[in-house]
């Protein structure tokens, strides 16, 4: 196990943390044995189950081919949402591009 935690750590190039709230970010940068670099964004919110404090994570991990398909569309939809929430949208109702069909 100690050996599985001193590769992990050795991996992890980059980290940037964000605090928003009752969640905390983490946005990690880690390389592979290759040295491809890769991104991992985890979410962690502290959770109360049966009396005892945990975390609760969420992980998206991003190689690096998708790297610029996933920073263009999260830049969309955060200018939507920036848009949307203040009121400048004429039409209130959702429209997406992306069909089922299609994933």
């Amino acid at each position: 196990m100690q050996n599985e935690l001193d590769y992990d750590s050795q991996r992890e190039v980059f980290t940037k943390i964000v605090k928003a709230g009752k969640r905390t970010y983490f946005f990690d940068i880690k390389a592979t044995k290759g040295q491809d670099h890769y991104i991992t964004v985890t979410e962690s919110k502290k959770v109360n189950i049966n009396g005892k404090e945990a975390f609760q994570k969420h992980k998206v991990f991003l190689y690096k081919e998708d790297f610029d398909k996933f920073s263009e569309t999260l830049l969309e939809v955060m200018n939507k949402a920036n848009e949307l929430n203040a009121g400048e949208s004429s039409n209130p109702s959702y429209t997406s591009d992306v069909h089922f069909e299609d994933l």
